[in-house]
């Protein structure tokens, strides 16, 4: 029989429920009088006109009310507190009507509330009885179906794990079966019906209930305490998924649907600082700005953060055709009241981009144009130093001719004591902003920062994409070499100390970002693998799932990087930057070099970039003979 019911047509299921209130309400008006007349008879039955009334009055509230609308597999406590409050509503009708008719006069008051009470245990009750026989009892419900879900453990007990909890119960694809939680108060108790245990035996409750994967439900914790989370986790054989942070969550409700892949800033992050909200607008708001490499990783999330910002007309300028468009539909998309101008342009074309400066009348530059792919350009040096320091200069030379107030160099921290090409074509190119700086002072408006950092998460050429790929694929992993570190910083982070360190101090300052404690990145790979309830295969386990493979440096490549130059270094207003004071070649002899290096360019002179890079880069040590793959390959 109950199988027929619970195929019904949501109508007749509602039609069935309306029935069964109607024989309720009656039954549990007389049941009233009964117990307070202390008699099955009621008083023979002499208020029989009541009960036909209680339904009459009751049914169109319940029905205004939405008590017919809620599903009862997926009834919870908002429902039958709707019920309550329905109830409540009808019997208060229910008494003035029978005031109004004359039926007062023969019922005691104590009716009244002896019939809500039963009203509410039987009509609310009925529905709650429903719903655990639908989802414990009958063998084609919803917990059969849970069955096949999987087991996963929540880590956090409070107000997030509790609706994650909730919300997994009605999910096909998950069942919670235990909480872990290191606050002690709330370790051995029962919350939902799910007990909370200490982490300390998150290792035993794994094996105990087979678990494969634990959810994160601390979105309010700090990004310190999340890592700390995440690193004893990782050495656990399950995959480990999150709730994001309390303010990516809609209205602060959790749903299943917010469960996704730890964000990797929670394995290298740090506290993000507030950020100066002065400094963020000082070269911004109300201005007209420019971004040149606008479609890159660093270049896109510039224009993102400066739109925020309120500029006048925002200039995206970017020579990928397809980054460009990328960048102008996703801005524009967002409806702010902004002009976009989107130019196809190369940094190299001095003369286009100081059209493009003085018809926009641009009052702020930031220059994140640059080919940063190092084994790329040490293979390609001379695209490569074309494009990052004739490139720059350009940009400088058309800046000053445009009367450009600010202008932002974004560098990188592989400018300091390079190995390689990007990196020595990055700082000469800090070089020459230095001495235009210096050639320029008191004759200028214009103010040229520099702003150096390391690796930003999710770049492109960044580790992190290239090994969630890996381990997509099955493996192996492959690390450069076993002791190399990194420095990591957030896109958004990065991007939000660059417009606030470009507000700072004179003309040729360079500046510096914190970017906390370097990252090893064999640790990194062996975390990643772990996360996703892999294991690493390696001697001391060779039954492990994926191999991490060392294929030694790449051309160019550095064990350790670096931030600064020497030890010169002052802090500034804002805790995370820093400016440092470093060596510097006046004009007059650097405008020399620029035009030897341009010759050498142009006639594809190998050893002689080499020896100009050697003599003018502070540090230059490139590990393998300068070369350019296009020449190198060449057949006799």
């Amino acid at each position: 029989m109950l199988p027929s019911i619970l195929n019904l047509s949501r109508n007749k299921k509602r039609t069935l429920f309306v029935v069964f209130d109607i024989v309720a309400l009656i039954m549990c008006c007389w049941l009233s009088f009964a117990l307070r007349y202390e008699d099955w008879g009621a008083n023979n039955f002499a208020h029989w006109p009541s009960y036909l009334l209680a339904p009459i009055v009751s049914i169109p509230i319940f029905v205004r009310l939405g008590l017919y609308r809620a599903v009862i597999r997926y009834i919870g406590y908002k429902a039958l507190w709707t019920a309550v409050k329905a109830i409540t509503l009808a019997l208060l009708v229910w008494a003035v009507a029978t005031y109004i008719l004359g039926l007062s006069v023969t019922v005691p008051r104590s009716v009244i509330f002896i019939f809500w009470f039963i009203s509410i245990v039987v009509v609310g009750g009925a529905r709650m009885v429903a719903r655990w026989v639908i989802l414990h009892q009958f063998p084609g419900g919803e917990q059969k179906a849970k069955s096949d879900s999987e087991r996963v453990i929540i880590y956090g007990a409070g107000a997030s794990g509790r609706q994650l909890a909730e919300a997994l119960y009605h999910s096909k694809e998950f069942i919670a079966v235990a909480y872990v939680d290191d606050n002690s108060k709330l370790q051995g108790l029962d919350v939902n019906g799910i007990c909370v245990y200490s982490p300390d035996e998150i290792d035993l409750l794994v094996e105990k209930y087979d678990v494969k994967t634990v959810l994160l439900a601390i979105p309010s914790a700090s990004r310190q305490r999340r890592r700390d989370v995440v690193d004893k986790l990782s050495v656990i054989a399950v995959k480990v998924l999150t709730l994001p942070g309390l303010t990516d969550l809609a209205g602060g409700k959790v749903s299943v649907s917010d469960v996704r892949e730890v964000d990797i800033a929670d394995l290298l992050g740090r506290e993000e600082v507030r950020p100066n909200q002065e400094l963020l607008d000082a070269c911004i708001q109300g201005k007209n700005v420019l971004v040149t490499g606008a479609g890159g990783s660093i270049g896109s999330e510039l224009c993102r953060q400066v739109l925020k910002q309120g500029p006048s007309v925002l200039v995206l300028y970017e020579m990928s055709e397809f980054a460009l468009y990328s960048i102008d539909k996703e801005l524009s998309s967002l409806g702010l009241d902004v002009e976009i101008i989107s130019i196809l342009g190369n940094v190299l074309d001095g003369q286009h981009l100081a059209m493009v400066l003085r018809e926009y009348n641009v009052n702020t530059i930031y220059h994140a144009a640059a080919y940063k792919h190092v084994p790329l350009v040490e293979n390609n040096n001379v695209a490569g130093i074309r494009n990052n320091l004739i490139g720059t200069w350009r940009t400088a030379e058309a800046a000053l001719a445009s009367k450009v107030n600010n202008f932002v160099l974004i560098s990188t921290d592989k400018a300091v004591r390079p190995t390689n090409v990007m990196g020595a074509s990055k700082r000469f190119s800090e070089l020459v902003l230095q001495a235009i700086s210096d050639r320029e002072r008191g004759s200028s408006s214009t103010r040229f920062t520099m702003v150096r950092f390391g690796n930003v998460l999710g770049s492109s050429g960044s580790v992190i994409p290239l090994f969630k790929e890996q381990i997509k694929q099955g493996g192996p992993v492959t690390v450069t070499h076993r002791d190399i570190t990194r420095y990591f910083m957030t896109i958004p982070e990065a991007a939000s100390l660059v417009i606030q360190a470009g507000s700072m101090g004179a003309t040729g300052d360079v500046y510096v970002l914190d970017m906390g404690e370097p990252v090893k990145i064999e640790n990194l790979a062996k975390q990643m693998i772990n996360l996703t309830g892999l294991s690493v295969k390696d001697a001391d386990n060779p039954n492990g799932d994926i191999e991490i493979q060392y294929t030694g440096l790449r051309d160019g490549e550095k064990l350790y990087e670096e931030l600064l130059i020497g030890d010169n270094v002052l802090s500034t207003d804002h805790p995370m930057i820093m400016r440092a004071q470093e060596e510097m070649i006046e004009w007059n002899k650097l405008s020399i070099i620029l035009a030897q290096l341009q010759q050498a360019l142009d006639r594809y002179d190998h050893q002689e970039i080499k020896n100009i890079l050697l003599d003018n880069v502070s540090g230059y040590s490139p590990q393998h003979g300068i070369k350019d793959i296009l020449y190198s390959q060449r057949t006799p």
